[in-house]
């Protein structure tokens, strides 16, 4: 397999409610996780998407309904996705951020767009009951030696994870409540698609 060629930076001409794929990859060129999502809006952090309790959420080998909304925020630039989730989520996370690389988006046929990203294994996450944290360390420095992750691409996704999890301790936007506004509005949008 290999990895998406050609993305765009921004999805030009996306409108709210238009229907999103996020799409993760493995730096092998393997597929991970794909959800569905409407297409909220951006701001200056980058584009929002909501992911509506139900949606099916997969990789290979696995797959299962969302047990609640969550919203996922693609930024215009950096190394990592960030999906927010509230206190409907039944577990303990409210904030899982992916440090990622590869960022971009392609239209799909016959309509809307797919949000691809490689997922590098670190994982910056806020819990209620853990605190933040942290994730995957062990992940990163196994698939840094097994797929071969350039020393350059090791030391910058190390960097964005330290700079991630500075900035989540600290209560930076956007990983402060930044993310309130867009849970009602698309909680808005989803009502009014099914009403």
């Amino acid at each position: 397999m290999s990895l998406p060629q050609g993305l765009a930076a921004s999805p030009e001409g996306i409108a709210e409610g238009d229907f999103v794929i996020a799409r993760a990859w493995k730096y092998d060129g393997g597929a991970h996780w794909v959800v569905p999502g409407r297409y909220l809006g951006a701001d200056r952090q980058g584009h929002w998407v909501i992911q509506p309790q139900g949606s099916l959420v997969s990789r290979p080998g696995a797959g299962f309904a969302a047990e609640s909304d969550a919203v996922c925020l693609f930024p215009h630039a950096g190394d990592w996705v960030a999906t927010c989730y509230d206190d409907t989520h039944p577990a303990d996370v409210r904030l899982y951020i992916d440090v990622s690389c590869n960022l971009g988006w392609r239209p799909l046929k016959p309509a809307g767009w797919e949000f691809n990203s490689v997922d590098m294994d670190l994982d910056v996450v806020r819990s209620t009951t853990r605190g933040v944290y942290l994730d995957d360390e062990d992940e990163f420095a196994e698939h840094a030696r097994s797929m071969g992750y350039p020393a350059p691409l090791v030391r910058r996704l190390q960097a964005a994870a330290d700079d991630l999890l500075t900035r989540v301790l600290d209560g930076d936007e956007p990983f402060g409540a930044t993310a309130d506004g867009w849970f009602v509005r698309g909680r808005r949008l989803i009502e009014q698609a099914v009403g």
